[in-house]
């Protein structure tokens, strides 16, 4: 896995790769000039009603890393962990507040960056050249008052589907894990989907997850006392730009890895900055999830040999947003 040279197929300059990748791959106009979901769409009421059928036992997974204080954050832009505190306690009576038949309540508040744990990104989270999702001018349509065509609160519900579990790391890794800095690659995915076997087969509107097993080389730090290191923001192994042609020809609904960036860190061409991200986002329209908390899902996974399930994976319909914390919840 680790042999894959980016500029022996794509050449020296990330930006023409860039620029070829976003005209081959481009979803634009699609679904329509004033599309706000992407390849959500390809997630209709017929593969939400197909998926339903996934459930076999009723167990369910959370994937999602929990949100507070020790989280993996360090100030890289602005993100940090959430802060919640509370604005009334037990240690309120019913006296202080004002309410009747001795009845008190408990109230808290947060505050946080919406990127910072377990999320999804929106389609106005990146843009390539100014530009944005199905060819809109950014700074006409993502400003200060945030994103008036394509926030997070339209995908509110439709995010729901058959989520399937590419574990990367258990099918091709040392000890179920790939080492930081490694790319996956289109044939990588391949590989991982035709040992898991047929319950693994990704599909038009499928929610896929990729593992790496970074996560779990994190936990074991955290678990000796050495923290969170540069896990939300430093070198991971994940996707190949090479992977874009992939992504688009799959017709996959959205994507969500273990790590922060979804692609391969650092990016394969020095000095690079996510141009996986540049492509997927506003050329593709493909929604991207990161710091998705797979481990324990990989591991029924790979007891009872299926790999697909349930997935409720929707954002929380903060108007006008480019990212949001999620949830997500597999039901198998």
């Amino acid at each position: 896995m680790n042999g894959y040279d980016i500029t022996a197929n794509f050449g020296p300059d990330p930006e023409a790769a860039i620029a070829d990748s976003a005209k081959r791959f481009s979803n634009w106009n699609r679904w329509g000039a004033d599309d706000a979901l992407g390849t959500v769409n390809l997630l209709d009421a017929a593969k939400r009603a197909a998926a339903a059928g996934l459930v076999r036992r009723g167990d369910s997974f959370s994937l999602s890393l929990p949100f507070d204080e020790d989280g993996p954050q360090f100030g890289w832009k602005r993100r940090v962990n959430p802060v919640r505190v509370m604005t009334s306690t037990g240690m309120d009576t019913a006296e202080q507040m004002g309410l009747p038949h001795g009845l008190s309540v408990a109230d808290d508040s947060v505050f946080m960056p919406l990127q910072c744990s377990t999320q999804w990104d929106g389609l106005g989270h990146v843009f390539d050249h100014g530009v944005a999702w199905n060819g809109r001018v950014a700074r006409e349509v993502v400003t200060s008052e945030g994103d008036f065509a394509t926030g997070i609160e339209h995908l509110a519900a439709p995010v729901v589907g058959r989520g399937v579990l590419l574990d990367v790391g258990r099918a091709l890794g040392d000890d179920g894990e790939l080492p930081d800095g490694c790319p996956i690659t289109s044939a990588d995915l391949e590989e991982t989907i035709r040992r898991q076997g047929e319950t693994s087969r990704v599909g038009r509107g499928d929610i896929v997850l990729v593992r790496t097993g970074q996560l779990a080389r994190v936990r074991r730090r955290l678990a000796a006392g050495e923290g969170w290191g540069s896990y939300a923001g430093g070198p991971a192994p994940g996707l190949s730009f090479e992977t874009a042609g992939w992504l688009h020809s799959s017709e996959i609904a959205a994507l969500a890895t273990d790590t922060w960036g979804a692609e391969v860190r650092p990016n394969e061409w020095p000095g690079a900055m996510q141009p996986l991200h540049q492509v997927a986002l506003p050329h593709i329209g493909l929604l991207l999830g990161e710091m998705w908390d797979l481990d324990g899902l990989a591991a029924d996974c790979a007891e009872d040999g299926v790999y697909e399930f349930l997935l409720a994976a929707q954002p929380l319909p903060f108007t006008r947003a480019v990212g949001s914390p999620v949830n997500p919840v597999a039901v198998k």
